[in-house]
């Protein structure tokens, strides 16, 4: 019986991939670098991102130190200023909170989950988030859930991660947990096959606990 529930958070709960894209996209267009979105996306899937393709086009690492900063700059920008949030999450994350307890498990620095939260009503559902200041090796590396896990003082069998990606499939997969794939146009053409559900909206996992 499910008794946790993991979430990632980007593309999860919130609606925030494409900006992150945009941010990359834009601050490697200031040096002159064009970000392939499909090359971004299969990077994204091993755990790399915007800058393989920076090194591949022959930047050095101190102008990617450097536009990493503006890419961050730029993605904060669109935080504070695009529509970021998912229908029915809020909803869906109340009834759920009646039955399971929560927590969230990003990739999100710090700063960046912060200010995405700061008008929002997300966050008091979850007993505690780990961002990516809070473990040392990042998805699909299963440290993460396995965190979590412990901070929950729970066991696989009795947890379920909610993943919108192919890297944080692949981290609840190495970690032994069920993972429910929630569909997200960004997303949609990675490899999905080892999740134990596919769901077109967090609505379903209602189902998928038995509540509602």
């Amino acid at each position: 019986m499910i008794q946790y529930v993991l979430f990632d958070h980007d593309g999860v709960l919130v609606d925030t991939e494409h900006w992150y894209f945009k941010a990359g996209e834009r601050a490697l267009a200031d040096i002159g670098v064009a970000l392939d979105r499909d090359r971004y996306l299969r990077d994204m899937a091993q755990g790399l991102g915007t800058w393989a393709q920076a090194r591949a086009a022959g930047v050095d690492e101190q102008t990617i130190s450097r536009q990493r900063r503006v890419r961050d700059e730029y993605y904060q920008e669109y935080l504070r200023t695009e529509a970021i949030e998912i229908d029915g999450v809020e909803e869906v994350l109340a009834e759920l909170s009646r039955h399971v307890r929560m927590a969230i498990v990003t990739t999100a620095k710090r700063a960046d989950f912060d200010l995405i939260h700061e008008k929002r009503r997300i966050r008091h559902f979850m007993e505690f988030v780990l961002v990516r200041e809070d473990y040392e090796l990042s998805k699909p590396h299963p440290e993460p859930y396995l965190t979590a896990l412990k901070r929950f003082g729970a066991t696989r069998e009795e947890a379920l991660v909610v993943e919108d990606s192919s890297r944080g499939l692949r981290s609840a997969v190495a970690a032994g947990i069920d993972c429910a794939v929630v569909h997200n146009d960004f997303t949609r053409s990675q490899d999905f096959s080892q999740a134990t559900y596919r769901i077109d909206t967090l609505r379903n996992l209602q189902e998928i606990i038995g509540v509602g």
